[in-house]
Order: C-alpha cells, then sequence, then structure tokens
C-alpha cells in the first residue's frame, strides 16, 4: 500500500512489549488470561444486562453499550499483540496499521463520549429524580449512544485520513506494540506539523468536551449529597456514582497522559497505552459489578 505519492514503505515493524523471549512468554501468559476476563467480564455483562427486565433502565442501557465497547477496544489491539509474543518477526502492514489506528480512534473516542453520556444520566437521577424518566427517555438515551458513536468517528476520520497521506521512506520500526497515530509520526519523511496539531486538537476537543460535562455533573451531585441530612442517606447516594467515578478516573487519566505526551516510545508510553487499552476494558465489568447490588 502506497501512504502517499513516493511512499516506499509497504509494512511496518512493530517492537513490542520486550525483546525477550522468557519475559515475552511471561507477557503472553499474563495478557492472554487478561484478555479472557475481558471478554468474559463485559459478555456476562451485555448478557445479564439484556435477559433481567429490571435491568433494562437508562443507566444499565448506558452500561451494556460501555461493555460491548470495552469488548470491541480491547479487540482491536490484544489478539495482535498476543500473536506478534509468540512470533519471531513482528510486522503489520501498512494498510493494516491504518486500519488498527483506525479503530483505536474510533472506539476510545466513543468510550469518552459515553462516559460523559452515563455522568449526565447519574445527575439526572440524583439531582432530579422526581424528573428522570422524562429527562432520560428511550429516544434521548438512543440518540445520545449514536452521538458518542458519530464523535469517535468523526476523530477517526479526520486523523486516519491526514495520516493515510504520509511518506514513509526509510524507518519502518515502530516503538510499540500497536498502530496508535501517535507512534506513527516520528517514522514519517513529511511534514507532520498539520497532523500533530490536529491530533493535539482533536484529542482536546473530544477529551475536555467530554471531560467538563463530567465535571459540572458531579459539583452538581456533589452538592446534592452534600444537602441529604443522613450519614447513611449520602453515603447511600454516592455509592450509586462511585463505579462511573472510578472508571473515569482510571479511563481519561492514562488516556490523556499517552495521547498528550511527546512521542518517544518510553516505557511510561507504553504503560499508560496498556492502562488504557487493555487493563481498564478488564476493569470496567469488575467495578460496575462489585460496586452494585443490583
Amino acid at each position: 500500500m502506497a501512504l502517499g505519492n513516493h511512499s516506499t514503505i509497504t509494512q511496518f515493524l512493530l517492537l513490542g512489549l520486550s525483546a525477550d523471549p522468557h519475559i515475552q512468554t511471561v507477557l503472553f501468559v499474563l495478557f492472554l488470561d487478561i484478555y479472557l476476563l475481558t471478554i468474559m467480564g463485559n459478555l456476562t455483562m451485555m448478557l445479564v444486562i439484556r435477559a433481567d427486565s429490571h435491568l433494562h433502565t437508562p443507566m444499565y442501557f448506558f452500561l451494556s453499550h460501555l461493555s460491548f465497547l470495552d469488548f470491541c477496544f480491547s479487540s482491536v489491539t490484544v489478539p495482535k499483540m498476543l500473536k506478534d509474543l509468540l512470533s519471531e518477526i513482528k510486522t503489520i502492514s501498512a494498510r493494516g496499521c491504518l486500519i488498527q489506528g483506525f479503530f483505536v480512534l474510533i472506539t476510545a473516542g466513543t468510550e469518552v463520549g459515553l462516559l460523559s453520556v452515563m455522568a449526565y444520566d447519574r445527575y439526572a437521577a440524583i439531582c432530579h429524580p422526581l424528573l428522570y424518566g422524562q429527562m432520560m427517555r428511550k429516544q434521548l438515551c438512543v440518540q445520545l449512544v449514536w452521538g458518542s458513536w458519530g464523535l469517535g468517528f468523526l476523530n477517526a476520520f479526520i486523523n486516519i485520513l491526514l495520516a493515510a497521506n504520509l511518506d514513509f521512506c526509510e524507518n519502518h520500526t515502530i516503538s510499540h506494540y500497536s498502530c496508535e497515530v501517535p507512534s506513527l509520526f516520528p517514522l514519517s519523511c513529511s511534514d507532520v506539523s498539520n497532523n500533530l496539531t490536529v491530533l493535539l486538537c482533536s484529542s482536546l476537543l473530544l477529551g475536555l468536551g467530554t471531560l467538563l460535562p463530567i465535571i459540572s455533573s458531579y459539583a452538581c451531585i456533589v452538592s446534592t449529597i452534600l444537602s441529604i441530612s443522613s450519614t447513611s442517606g449520602r453515603s447511600k447516594t454516592f455509592s450509586t456514582c462511585s463505579s462511573h467515578l472510578t472508571a473515569v478516573t482510571l479511563y481519561y487519566g492514562s488516556g490523556f497522559l499517552r495521547y498528550l505526551m511527546p512521542n518517544s516510545g518510553s516505557s511510561m508510553e507504553l504503560i499508560f497505552s496498556v492502562q488504557y487499552n487493555v487493563v481498564t476494558p478488564m476493569l470496567n465489568p469488575l467495578i460496575y459489578s462489585l460496586k452494585n447490588k443490583e
């Protein structure tokens, strides 16, 4: 595949997480276990929510979509990473690299939109309980989910379209275990200033554009909780949104650090990427089930 008019690169070499065969074996077992837990946890969450009519509420509607997203998000990169941990030569085609980068962006972008929507749902339930059914009617819930997918798709489409026009002339080694868009920029012999600007702006707009509603929603929630006279009442009310707060902290923290830090191929960069791309999709079903009596 030709990326740009003069590119001679048809495939990339992924360095992965380690070059030591013994460490690779340990990592394969570890990440295989994590991936299987991720698949089982999120599929179970979706099936339980679908099967139990008592869970057919806006909160669980959004949670089922979050589980589907985590299932997809993890499946975009982990199977390829597991294959590479057992392979001596870790390569990916240029076309495959762009496709993987596109799906990483679309699932990541959709997830931040959905986490923002879930914060609004908690705000409506706690701050306006009598109007909750009216504020979170089914049609609006569906529109909010599709809006999150639309934001994720738009962000992915713009960044991958620009990346597809880059030239890659000599260096074809990616200091990463997957084809995330920031990892491609150091390899290009084209001017990537526009790509960097667009990626930074889109990450800030999408990240802050979804984080600010979460912050404002929880500011109102905290104010409402503090107005409750009984300690047990405050604790019970806060427990309904503690799972979501935990998921937001894990995801936004590692995601922002990954996309806003310089692309150096450092170990910290890989750790942040593994955190939001591999570990968080596994933890979300545990977080929401262990903290939820229903």
